[in-house]
């Protein structure tokens, strides 16, 4: 990745498109630069991480780990909007609630929330409760951190190996990524995960990449493609994914 190809906006980018943080306004100008600035991903990842990990910091003072890991996940669904959440439910819904592509596609839009996105939430949210009060329980406070920036490198994966399954919608308005772009923050991600965690963030790391995998198999089966939701679902999969294999290394 050429240097010209990073650029001080590019964080700031990253934020605006995946917190609900109060930022400054940008250019319409800094927008073209979406699909290049997906490698500062893991910024916002760190950011999310931090504030949830700071959160369940000062929780530990008064409250076992249970509810220190309970704060820490509502403070990640504050600063993002729950964007990554709902990505998961609408994928659940669409994937499993229709019968043919365009069906599949046409439920996933559909803002109302249906069983299979009911249970993927349940599931989702109870099992990331459990582990990160089992991390917390370990001693490991930044290990928001280290799922945070991990899972926001695996989005732009799938963005530049599959093609945008509805031709509109906040993933094809970003547009697909440069190589170069999805492996600077891949690299950085791990930087970051090691940072906050130690050498265990590699080995789980890997660990969760036959998820990723499988998800990208899935979504090219079931709607040709990927979407905004399908990225969010990647996040959530993904950030559970290197939960379980972390707690599985302890």
């Amino acid at each position: 990745m050429r240097k010209t190809d990073i650029k001080a906006v590019d964080p700031l980018l990253s934020l605006v498109l995946l917190t609900r943080l109060p930022l400054p306004p940008l250019s319409k100008e800094s927008f073209s630069r979406q699909a290049r600035a997906v490698w500062a991903f893991p910024v916002a990842g760190l950011v999310v991480g931090t504030l949830a990990s700071l959160c369940g910091l000062l929780a530990l003072c008064w409250w076992p780990p249970l509810v220190a890991a309970g704060l820490a996940l509502a403070v990640q669904v504050l600063v993002t909007g729950a964007l990554h959440e709902d990505g998961l439910a609408d994928t659940a819904d669409g994937f499993w609630g229709g019968f043919e592509r365009a069906r599949r596609l046409e439920i996933m839009k559909d803002s109302h929330i249906g069983s299979y996105g009911v249970l993927a939430l349940i599931l989702g949210i109870g099992l990331r409760w459990a582990v990160l009060t089992a991390l917390f329980d370990a001693g490991l406070i930044w290990a928001p951190v280290a799922l945070g920036v991990l899972s926001r490198a695996a989005m732009p994966v799938l963005m530049a190996s599959l093609p945008n399954a509805r031709g509109s919608g906040l993933s094809q308005s970003v547009g697909r990524p440069p190589r170069g772009a999805v492996l600077t923050g891949l690299a950085l991600a791990l930087v970051l995960a090691v940072l906050a965690i130690g050498w265990s963030a590699l080995p789980a790391a890997l660990l969760c990449v036959p998820a990723v995998l499988g998800l990208r198999a899935l979504a090219k089966v079931k709607i040709g493609g990927q979407t905004g939701d399908v990225l969010g679902a990647c996040q959530q999969v993904t950030e559970l994914g290197v939960a379980l294999a972390l707690l599985a290394l302890l």
